[in-house]
């Protein structure tokens, strides 16, 4: 599952760090998350801490004096910075190295050909955080073998990544008895020695309680992020396409668009637009919510479930989606990129990554993203993504300098933009792996080798965009959240890091295939309804008791 997607069916994870503004990069909250019923360790770990349990566990927030975005988060959006980059007058955020320059295990997810360990990427951080980093970059597609391994292991590096889309099963589990307690060190004015995590979102930090202790530096995320529906705009506009507004619209175009015979098909799969057109709430602990008629049901539960799958399945049975969609096969960013289908459904990071990616190679390259709307043209009914979905802790047993270091190198990571540490983070040294061009910073060859997938890892600022290159897509992806954050509403489950009993583990797992199958033609609607039946009668019913008391206990997250 990806990071922003709606719902467990989406595609890959490899998408989340298409682009170098890692920190833009806003992960949804469709994965399940992991805590404890505050107070000791001793404790039951089933549950949730919230409140004024967890409000005297987290870090004093104290606003960065650095960043000053040219656009304001409104409607629960990022940032954004479209202005110049004075590259010459970068503030330092972290004047003086805060590391020891001791040695450091880091256990991280990786997407690509991770760089060699004495690369000038890595030596450069180590020099300028005063750490000295040994990365254990595993592949971030079969990640959470390793890291389910690992962990079991009694070798565990001193700091490991942990992704919400890992936390399942004896993962979830093995996170509170593996990492220790970062409290002593963070909690209330603490954290105020490392200024840059300072300024991370209380509820950022509230999301990172796990087993009743502060455990995990998070890299937060807006709550109005969704994976918008891309569309190339340049092909519209050479065909004459008005951008469609409504579910029935979008069909009548796309079979208008596709052309078997050329090769052009209107779209890829569509499931995740689907989910957000309807209205349907993410997986996971933030699918449970209360209704304006006081029941708590699940995502699957909704009406507008069956429909959104319906409505992605007409669009397969009407031959507009590509065969390799169908088939899920290759890569339908690259099949975009060609002209080959002219929508597709990616996270925020795409809307740069693709159009930084065609600029030489296809100068008319343009693509734009459709607001989402509501299945008959009107508004559209979206859901809020957990404000943090992905967290590095520290190993239980860590010396102190361990844990200073470690601290020393997420402070780094967490560096606002327009500062000297969040450029060399993000596009490394400059002359080897970026040159200045029109008074903006471009990647080499060996920067788009070097500098992806590390350090971006370890934590990161308030959500924003900036892309000093092509300023107009930070504009553009800003103003996309604040329309669609505009009609985003909270489930009653949001930002609470919740740990569900074992026996409901695999209650979830049978609709991720299910829907896959059924939106191409391989199940049948009956099948989706006996999945649902089958859900309720071997633990759905249960675990909606189990979220009932939660809530009653907590009080709804909304």
């Amino acid at each position: 599952m990806t990071p922003d997607s709606p719902s467990a069916s989406a595609p890959s994870r490899r998408t989340f760090l298409a682009s170098s503004a890692v920190a833009a990069v806003a992960v949804a909250g469709g994965m399940p998350l992991l805590t404890a019923c505050g107070g000791t360790e001793n404790k039951d770990r089933e549950g949730t801490t919230s409140g004024k349990n967890a409000d005297k566990l987290l870090p004093t927030y104290v606003a960065s004096k650095f960043a000053q975005p040219d656009l304001a988060s409104k409607n629960g959006s990022a940032a954004g910075y479209t202005g110049k980059v004075e590259l010459a007058s970068l503030a330092a955020s972290v004047p003086k190295a805060l590391g020891t320059g001791a040695p450091l295990k880091i256990m991280s997810p990786f997407w690509g050909s991770a760089p060699k360990a004495d690369c000038l990427y890595y030596t450069a951080l180590d020099k300028a955080a005063g750490t000295k980093v040994t990365w254990q970059n595993q592949d971030g597609n079969t990640y959470g073998q390793k890291l389910g391994a690992v962990l079991a292991s009694s070798s565990i590096p001193d700091m490991v990544v942990v992704p919400g889309w890992e936390l399942v099963g004896k993962i979830a589990n093995a996170v509170t008895a593996k990492f220790m307690d970062l409290g002593p060190y963070l909690a209330g004015d603490k954290v105020k020695k490392y200024p840059n995590l300072a300024a991370i979102p209380s509820d950022s930090w509230r999301m990172s309680i796990f087993g009743g202790a502060l455990r995990g530096i998070p890299m937060p995320s807006a709550r109005a992020t969704f994976n918008p529906p891309y569309y190339r705009k340049d092909i519209f506009e050479k065909k004459g396409y008005d951008v469609p507004k409504s579910a029935s619209e979008f069909l009548s175009w796309a079979k208008e668009a596709t052309s078997a015979k050329a090769k052009v098909y209107a779209c890829g799969d569509m499931s995740w637009t689907g989910f957000n057109v309807f209205g349907v709430r993410p997986s996971g602990p933030l699918g449970w919510h209360i209704g304006d008629d006081g029941k708590l049901t699940y995502r699957v539960e909704q009406p507008e479930y069956l429909e959104a799958l319906e409505w992605t399945r007409k669009l397969f049975d009407a031959g507009v989606v590509h065969p390799d969609d169908k088939a899920r096969t290759g890569d339908a960013g690259q099949r975009f990129g060609a002209g080959q289908i002219l929508v597709y459904n990616n996270d925020m990071s795409a809307w740069y990554g693709k159009t930084a990616e065609q600029a030489k190679s296809n100068p008319d390259f343009e693509m734009d993203a459709m607001d989402i709307f509501g299945p008959d043209g009107g508004d559209p009914r979206l859901w809020a993504s957990s404000p943090a979905t992905v967290w590095s802790l520290i190993r239980k047993g860590a010396s102190k300098e361990t844990v200073e270091n470690a601290l020393a190198a997420a402070n780094f990571a967490a560096a606002p933009p327009d500062t000297k540490e969040r450029m060399l983070v993000d596009y490394g040294v400059e002359g080897t792996h970026y040159k200045v061009k029109d008074g903006a910073p471009v990647k080499t060859d060996q920067g788009n080798q070097e500098v992806i997938n590390a350090w971006v890892m370890l934590a990161a600022p308030a959500p924003y965009f900036a892309h000093p290159d092509y300023p107009a897509i930070a504009r553009k992806q800003v103003e996309f959240e604040q329309r669609m954050g505009a009609f985003t509403k909270k489930t009653s489950t949001y930002a609470m890091n919740i740990v569900e009993p074992t026996r409901f583990a695999n209650l979830w797992s049978q609709f991720e295939q299910l829907e896959i199958d059924y939106v191409r033609g391989n199940k049948k609607l009956s099948d989706v309804q006996q999945a649902i039946s089958t859900w309720k009668s071997s633990g759905g019913d249960k675990a909606r008791d189990w979220y009932k008391k939660l809530i009653e206990k907590n009080g709804s997250g909304n």
